[in-house]
């Protein structure tokens, strides 16, 4: 499986290269610790391939399906990202530096299947709930906010009697 994420260094004759690349619900069950069950996603990989190096850039959009943070419902979350990483050929492998990628000349096949989980996520927001419908009003499941309602602890803003003798002492100089 991880080969349908792969581009083949060795063989590609230098100049531009695109490959596409579709991202389902098999993409991720290929992570097993991933959030992400399932999405449709199409990943656009245009390569400038040279003697020493590859410019790789990454063109993710699509959608995911995702859990909301406030009523736990999935939904369908779009995804769009651009992304470039660099890729010299070494002696050795070395995939330190977020943005460059050092491989062996020789190696055959590149597989860009965990650049793109990475890409997808560094692309969701931090907060993810369901988007407000065209009144503004929200999609979150109903009942779930009912609940989530009656949960609710009211916080009674008293001050600590302390502070007003801390303020005091300020007040005084």
């Amino acid at each position: 499986m991880s080969g349908l994420f792969s581009i083949p260094v060795n063989g590609l004759k230098e100049g531009r290269h695109t490959f596409d690349f579709e991202i389902d619900r098999k993409f991720f069950d290929l992570f097993e610790e991933s959030e992400i069950r399932e999405g449709n996603l199409n990943a656009v990989t245009d390569i400038l391939k040279e003697s020493s190096h590859l410019y790789i850039d990454i063109r993710i959009s699509g959608t995911v399906s995702i859990s909301c943070d406030r009523c736990l419902g999935m939904f369908d979350l779009p995804v769009e990202c651009e992304n470039r990483l660099l890729v010299r050929f070494g002696n050795g492998r070395d995939d330190s530096d977020p943005e460059m990628l050092i491989i062996p000349g020789d190696e055959y096949d590149l597989d860009l299947k965990q650049y793109f989980y990475e890409f997808i996520y560094l692309a969701l927001p931090i907060q993810r709930i369901h988007p407000d419908d065209a009144s503004g009003k929200s999609t979150c499941d109903p009942l779930m906010l009912e609940k989530l309602k009656e949960h609710l602890v009211e916080e009674e803003h008293k001050i600590d009697p302390r502070w007003d003798e801390l303020k005091k002492l300020i007040n005084d100089n």
